[in-house]
């Protein structure tokens, strides 16, 4: 008996996810975590109104969602000042990503991406053959004109960009990318991530039109508005891009719950503002918490904390270990030199208190060898 015929790109892919999800690792470790900072999750929670919204809209799941997000788009138009035909509404920022991987790539084209950044993005490259070309951070950043460069010494037809970055938490104020776009090679669209831009400091959103054909942007509600769980994202671009993202979507991939919600969220500013103190203050004390502890964390614009470890890789690995063997969740960069920090996502009190407890023993760990 045979089996199931793959394509010969199939076979030449690994059997790997870009990520290993918290769940996985309690089943094999046997126990949950009592502390879950590695997800960038924003633990704070949704608005109460999102929730109820999402309550409200699950008495009639037996529909299939609204497969245009029409009062999504609509709100999300009059947000950004802009025409509903230019967003597109999807399941979280990691759906949308494959779909225009799908458009744009094909075997043997070129992506240009940094050493380190986002892996999802890059699973989705190689799931359709993409070529994969990395340049290396520059003082815990990615470099813009690096980046930009490297797409015109090889052709590339997408610029994959974050700010602000996961995993350092950096960022580049938005009129510096803006300026950058005019090097930004002919037929190369640049990706702009900005998932965690509610988070940032005023004027980190790059002021680009959304008619600019050169960009696309994507946003979610998985960070600041606390629905990770809804997948609930979109991007804005120029209209005929948006257009073709209905010849590869999943017309009915964005549930009408997770419409709901991220409607009501969207509403409800208030509740973000609050949230957003809430983690401008769980920065502070991550950055207190590594200092107690003779370590530096680096400045951030998200909803996390780069803390650089003072070693290389091996030695941050040896911390991150011991710290999940003690039941709190972080993660850490892939690549160095970035791989010398553990990544914590910002918490409520209790579950900072916990990692500031279990750090020094890690360290004490790590440094035994």
């Amino acid at each position: 008996m045979t089996g199931p015929r793959y394509t010969p790109l199939a076979h030449s892919l690994p059997s790997t996810v870009p990520f290993v999800g918290p769940e996985t690792q309690e089943r094999a470790r046997g126990q949950a975590f009592a502390a879950r900072l590695g997800a960038n999750e924003n633990i704070f929670g949704p608005s109460p109104k999102a929730v109820a919204a999402m309550a409200q809209a699950s008495a009639d799941i037996w529909k299939y969602g609204d497969a245009q997000s029409h009062d999504l788009r609509q709100a999300l138009a009059a947000h950004h000042r802009v025409r509903p035909e230019h967003i597109i509404a999807g399941e979280g920022i990691d759906g949308l990503l494959g779909y225009l991987v799908r458009l744009l790539i094909g075997p043997g084209d070129a992506v240009v991406t940094s050493l380190g950044a986002y892996p999802t993005f890059n699973y989705h490259v190689a799931g359709f053959g993409g070529l994969l070309h990395t340049v290396p951070y520059r003082d815990d950043r990615e470099d813009v004109g690096a980046l930009f460069a490297k797409a015109a010494e090889v052709d590339a037809k997408i610029v994959y960009l974050a700010n602000p970055d996961n995993p350092m938490g950096s960022w580049h104020k938005g009129a510096e990318i803006a300026a950058a776009l005019d090097h930004l090679p002919e037929g190369c669209l640049l990706l702009l991530d900005e998932a965690y831009v509610e988070c940032a400091p005023e004027g980190t959103a790059a002021p680009v039109s959304a008619d600019d054909t050169r960009v696309i942007r994507m946003r979610t509600f998985s960070k600041a508005y606390g629905m990770a769980g809804a997948r609930a994202g979109y991007a804005l671009a120029h209209p005929d891009l948006i257009s073709a993202f209905d010849k590869v979507r999943n017309h009915f991939g964005m549930n009408r719950a997770a419409q709901a919600g991220a409607l009501a969220a969207l509403q409800d500013q208030d509740w973000l503002a609050q949230v957003l103190a809430q983690i401008a203050e769980a920065r502070r004390r991550i950055a207190g918490i590594a200092a107690d502890n003779g370590l530096s964390a680096l400045p951030s614009a998200t909803n996390f904390v780069a803390i650089d470890c003072g070693r290389d890789g091996v030695f941050a690995k040896a911390v991150l270990d011991s710290l999940v063997d003690q039941g709190i969740f972080v993660r850490m960069p892939f690549a160095a030199p970035q791989n010398r920090c553990i990544r914590v996502s910002c918490g409520p009190q209790a579950e900072l208190e916990g990692f500031a407890a279990a750090l020094p023993r890690a360290l004490a760990s790590a440094r035994a060898g």
